[in-house]
């Protein structure tokens, strides 16, 4: 049954429909309720929904028990399931993830998809970063519904600052991106502002919110409160974090853009559409 369902649900034009044209808060808001209810009538049927649309693999889970949805979604790994070097040059995958477009950025514009542009003074609000990563690189990293929804330092690194942008949350999937310009733009984020520990390069580290998103959490802020929790604006702080370490988590899948400055590469292995996982390497000194 699950392969005729998914094809139905995949179709664009449906799944456009079904996923963005609907009360977009309400229906993130609905779930993020949902999702943390550990009553077995409502924790049961929610994560077998999950695991059936989802496609879940829980084989490198540190327990495949658990007593909602949500923990399903937020649940850890078993110890040395995601494996980062040790080179302080090189620059891990924070995330799992579908690589998304990537590339080099033209001056400040990029792209969500071939030929919906957009520009790193829509996306940040800051202009001194915007010029700090003008002609740099960029990588999307897509996480789907199902995947490990934790992310991590891609080198040993600094924060140095938390923007929080409030906005819409629209699908971020490869239907809504040919669909809504600018989609990145209008939805809520947090730009991370970091710096290698050991070269002093900048990075940043920008969390999108989507539709079903009922946060982000960040272990350099506290874990108690969302950043919706804590208000638009910039957080100041200095957060020393080792590669690989943990750095927050969403709470459904999303998507994570990684900026690199001038003078910094990608790695050429990148195509659009692969599966990666954390501590993969995407780029490098």
């Amino acid at each position: 049954m699950r392969g005729p369902i998914m094809r139905f649900f995949l179709n664009e034009d449906i799944n456009f429909l079904v996923t963005n044209r609907l009360p977009r808060r309400f229906a993130t808001k609905l779930v993020g309720w949902l999702a943390r209810i550990e009553h077995p009538l409502i924790a049961r049927p929610s994560l077998a929904l999950w695991k059936f649309f989802a496609g879940v693999d829980l084989s490198d889970a540190r327990t495949t028990r658990f007593r909602s949805l949500r923990d399903g979604f937020v649940r850890p790994l078993r110890d040395g399931a995601r494996v980062f070097d040790s080179d302080p040059d090189t620059i891990a995958s924070p995330c799992d993830a579908l690589v998304g477009a990537h590339g080099r950025i033209e001056g400040d514009r990029l792209y969500q998809v071939k030929g919906f542009p957009y520009t790193l003074g829509d996306l940040i609000p800051d202009p001194g970063l915007v010029e700090r990563f003008r002609d740099g690189s960029f990588l999307t990293l897509r996480l789907t519904a199902g995947m490990y929804h934790r992310f991590h330092a891609p080198t040993d690194i600094v924060v140095e600052g938390v923007t929080y942008l409030s906005g819409d949350c629209w699908n971020v999937n490869p239907i809504a991106l040919k669909r809504v310009e600018r989609l990145f733009c209008r939805n809520e984020r947090a730009v991370i502002e970091a710096r290698m520990l050991i070269s002093g390069q900048p990075l940043l580290i920008v969390p999108v919110a989507a539709i079903l998103v009922a946060s982000i959490r960040l272990h350099c802020l506290d874990t108690v409160a969302t950043l919706r929790d804590h208000g638009p604006g910039r957080t100041a702080c200095s957060a020393r974090i080792g590669k690989g370490e943990e750095m927050g988590w969403f709470e459904h899948g999303s998507t994570i853009i990684l900026f690199l400055p001038k003078g910094m590469t990608l790695a050429g292995s990148l195509v659009e559409g692969q599966a990666i996982r954390a501590g993969t390497i995407v780029g490098q000194l």
